[in-house]
């Protein structure tokens, strides 16, 4: 079973389950998307299975920091465009596993995707 993890290795959202992976003896790879970058066709069918609104992070600084022109007037295209620009907006971490995605670290929701 391959795992992608994708993340930022210093972001306190991935190491927490990455250490919650780990501790579980689930293999991963990880693709550190500030490093190498998000690509579009992932993002897209990200968005297609969860919604942009779940993969775009905007409480995050990268975002917050946008000026308020980039922000208006949001749609699914100016999101993937602004999360290929700058992958700090990518909500994380984001993981695909067969049979599903995961978006975000919450705990309930991993239990139920890989076993408690």
């Amino acid at each position: 079973m391959t795992i992608l993890f994708y993340g930022i290795p210093n972001c306190d959202t991935v190491k927490k389950a990455r250490v919650w992976l780990d501790g579980r003896g689930i293999a991963y790879v990880f693709h550190d998307y500030k490093k190498v970058g998000a690509d579009a066709g992932k993002l897209k069918s990200w968005c297609a299975a969860k919604g942009w609104e779940t993969i775009l992070n905007r409480a995050g600084t990268t975002f917050r920091k946008l000026p308020d022109a980039a922000k208006v007037d949001l749609d699914e295209a100016k999101a993937i465009a602004l999360m290929l620009e700058q992958p700090g907006m990518i909500k994380r971490p984001v993981l695909e596993y067969p049979g599903g995605l995961l978006v975000g670290f919450k705990l309930p929701e991993w239990e139920a995707a890989f076993g408690a």
